[in-house]
């Protein structure tokens, strides 16, 4: 019987490029957080005797995705076999909703929504170091969808860590009718620094260490620690206690405020934390110039002229997908409708979701 795993997207709460590196990658430092908004990848796999050989065959109902070796879900399923030392015949059906291409992490979600589905199907597991060891080999991104919720990224992105959970909050998703090159992003960004572009009295900004000073002041952290914590997928981040918030569950059943309230209030003062820190994404630098209406539908999700501002909006990844984060669907909404009676010279889409929890996120997981 065949495995149906929802794909879930992303968002970046913040990235920070850093220098390029001697394997010729940027380090990054960044703040993945996953949304409900998802495809749907169905695996089936069958072993075959040990004399046989892996067959793979990738279906989709989007013209514009790889149904070949070139597919993210192809490798990851390739490389997985092959560390677990079994021959299968497998079976990928992508049912594409999420943008390609468009700052997300579809293709990534993809791959690992495919090893999760190939892993239920045989029967069988990788360890989880080992699987986000595989995961990075095939991207920087995948390793976040195999661990989900609020997710530090280091390195090139592939180094993660769980990272104490937002609760759900509405997000209002606009990708529009253009794409942007990361690579291309990636050299502007290069000029920028070289011509001394962003300079000031003490010298080149060290974005990354900004970064990582705002991440630990909001999370309590001295520092975020390096590497991945181990959670395996229950939901618990080990180590992140409550009480040091003021949020332990008598304050909240004893508040007489509702626990979606609660939720609420939790959520909007840690973004606004985030926000008063400072916290951006350094693509936006390079990518708004080139592309001046992207910087209109951010400002037009930020709605501060409205009077019932976004808690958040930016720029995911290197976009050209952006998003704002609202205290309400009913100011969600308020931002679509601004964001759809505006003029571009280029078509948009707008999504509304919200951000998923890590115990949401494997609970959801499967999709039956």
């Amino acid at each position: 019987m065949a495995t149906r795993v929802r794909s879930y997207s992303k968002i970046n709460l913040g990235l920070a490029i850093g220098p390029v590196r001697t394997d010729g990658f940027h380090g990054l430092m960044t703040l993945y957080q996953t949304l409900a908004l998802h495809d749907v990848v169905t695996v089936t796999a069958r072993r075959v005797d040990s004399g046989g050989e892996t067959r793979i065959a990738l279906t989709t109902n989007h013209p514009f995705v790889p149904r070949d070796g070139r597919n993210t879900a192809w490798k990851m399923v390739e490389k997985a076999l092959a560390r677990l030392g079994v021959v299968a015949e497998v079976g990928i059906h992508i049912e594409k909703n999420l943008p390609v291409q468009g700052g997300m992490g579809a293709g990534s979600a993809n791959a690992a929504a495919a090893l999760i589905g190939l892993e239920k199907e045989l029967g069988v597991a990788l360890p989880e170091a080992e699987r986000l060891v595989v995961a990075a080999e095939v991207g920087s991104d995948v390793p976040l969808f195999l661990v989900g919720g609020a997710v530090l990224g280091k390195g090139r992105g592939e180094i993660v860590e769980a990272m104490p959970d937002l609760p759900r909050t509405v997000c209002l998703v606009v990708v529009p009718g253009v794409g942007v090159s990361t690579p291309a992003a990636f050299r502007e960004w290069d000029k920028r620094v070289q011509s001394a572009e962003g300079l000031t009295s003490g010298g080149l900004r060290d974005t990354i260490r900004e970064l990582s000073h705002a991440y630990a002041s909001v999370f309590g952290f001295s520092e975020p620690k390096a590497g991945y914590q181990e959670l395996g997928t229950s939901g618990i981040v080990p180590g992140y206690d409550l009480t040091s918030k003021g949020q332990t569950p008598e304050k909240k059943q004893g508040s007489g405020v509702s626990q979606v309230a609660m939720e609420n209030d939790l959520a909007e003062n840690t973004l606004l934390s985030l926000v008063r820190t400072g916290v951006e994404n350094d693509f936006e630098e390079v990518v708004f110039p080139e592309y001046p209406s992207l910087r209109e539908i951010k400002q037009l999700l930020m709605g501060i002229e409205t009077g019932v501002p976004a808690l958040y909006a930016a720029l995911s990844g290197s976009g050209s997908a952006l998003f704002g984060l609202y205290r309400s669907t009913a100011d969600a909404e308020a931002a679509q409708q601004r964001v759809q009676a505006a003029s571009f010279e280029f078509g948009v889409k707008t999504f509304l979701t919200e951000t998923l929890p890590r115990t949401e996120y494997w609970a959801r997981m499967f999709a039956g």
